[in-house]
């Protein structure tokens, strides 16, 4: 059984590769279009700067950035890039399916809070509570 192909919107990943800024973000959903039609920021052209020298064999190091705002594009996919989340950078690996979502989805802020022992100050009562 064949694998089906990706499409975004009805493109394939070749035709999406072949399209320019403009014409990705009159695909892309309003948010992300009207964040595009305005422009990209210093940050996320200094981000998609680095993944082009990485695809052109010039840069080594693996790609931080802190721009969770940036858009998933086209060119992005199949590679790795480490983003901020606030305490460490997290590594994403781009796929297909993430075109069009922003970085700060894919690497979540809070962890699940994991409740062990009573804190230091808690009363006789509640450290008495845990112990059954």
């Amino acid at each position: 059984m064949a694998k089906k192909q990706f499409t975004y919107r009805g493109k394939t990943i070749e035709e999406l590769m072949a399209m320019n800024l403009k014409d990705f973000a009159q695909l892309t959903p309003a948010r992300q279009r009207r964040s595009l039609e305005h422009g990209l920021s210093d940050q996320q052209k200094k981000l998609l700067l680095k993944i082009k020298k990485t695809k052109e064999g010039k840069w080594k190091k693996p790609i931080k950035t802190h721009c969770r705002s940036m858009i998933v594009l086209p060119e992005m996919v199949d590679m790795t890039i480490h983003v901020y989340a606030g305490k460490a950078f997290i590594l994403i690996k781009i796929q297909q399916e993430m075109i069009g979502h922003y970085l700060g989805e894919f690497t979540l802020t809070r962890n699940r809070v994991q409740h062990s022992a009573p804190g230091i100050g808690a009363t006789k009562s509640s450290s008495a509570a845990s112990v059954k």
